[in-house]
């Protein structure tokens, strides 16, 4: 990995150094996007379809994977986006938290691959989380999956794209049966509230499962207690800017750069179908 990281040290994205008075999201985007694409660059070669990971593999706790490729990611975007802008805070699911970040307005929140265990077994579904969170909520989010070859983007206030073209959530009939992703106790939840759903696969990379909902290939996605801030942040503005919402139970949005950076029990749906839906989950 020493190799590896010294070829990136010496390789720089090239980008705008930002003013830290005037961070500009314009100007930053770009070399966000190419900060995910390389580190989904960095991750191909450890990825093997159908296989276990070529990478190192070990457990965080009893049950969390994290592989050698989720550290080399890490260390890669950690360098680049706090090149990128200096002012901001740091929080990562692998890198150790440092509380310093509660005391600044921006803060990257990053999951180098969020869907680890899809990673390491050879499933597609794995995605780089990228996001820029300014005082509690995201501005600027980029997810990269390298496997789908799909990058999602989008800005505050300036919409959402997945590889170029425009997202919008969902606008299906309300009275038709939607097309729900989550784990099952949940999706039997809102089954009884709202009568039939067609049951997709639950997606393993939860930021994955909220950005199909925000490109409409998912109705509802549904989200079980413990998610933390990097699986959620990028993908919470792109359901945003592409007409969803991701709220808790109670309606409430989710707020970043927290203490215990952690959420309960969510949905992801559009603006439209979110009354029905929320209402189904609190009965």
């Amino acid at each position: 990995m020493s190799e590896i990281w010294y070829l990136f040290r010496i390789t720089p994205i090239s980008g705008p150094m930002l003013s830290p008075a005037t961070p500009s999201l314009s100007s930053l985007a770009p070399a966000v996007r190419d900060a995910a694409r390389r580190a989904g660059d960095l991750a191909l070669p450890y990825f093997r379809a159908g296989a276990q990971t070529a990478a190192k593999l070990w457990y965080k706790g009893q049950s969390s994977p994290v592989t050698e490729a989720d550290i080399a990611l890490d260390l890669f975007l950690k360098q680049h986006l706090t090149e990128l802008l200096p002012q901001a805070g740091w929080l990562s699911e692998e890198t150790a938290d440092d509380p310093s970040r509660l005391q600044q307005s921006h803060v990257w929140i990053v999951d180098p691959i969020d869907g680890t265990r899809a990673f390491a077994s050879g499933h597609p579904d794995w995605a780089i989380s990228i996001a820029l969170v300014k005082d509690g909520r995201p501005v600027l989010g980029v997810l990269h999956a390298p496997i789908h070859d799909r990058l999602y983007e989008a800005r505050i206030g300036e919409g959402a794209w997945c590889n170029g073209e425009r997202m919008q959530a969902s606008a299906t009939d309300p009275h038709s049966a939607p097309k729900v992703a989550g784990p099952k106790p949940l999706v039997d939840r809102l089954e009884r509230g709202v009568g039939p759903v067609e049951r997709l696969p639950k997606v393993p990379s939860l930021a994955l499962r909220l950005a199909r909902v925000a490109e409409a290939s998912i109705d509802i996605g549904l989200v079980s207690a413990n998610a933390q801030d990097w699986d959620i942040a990028a993908a919470d503005l792109m359901l945003h800017e592409a007409g969803a919402m991701l709220t808790g139970f109670d309606g409430s949005t989710p707020i970043y750069n927290k203490p215990v950076p952690s959420h309960g029990e969510m949905i992801a749906v559009s603006s439209r179908l979110h009354p029905r839906a929320i209402g189904a989950m609190r009965a």
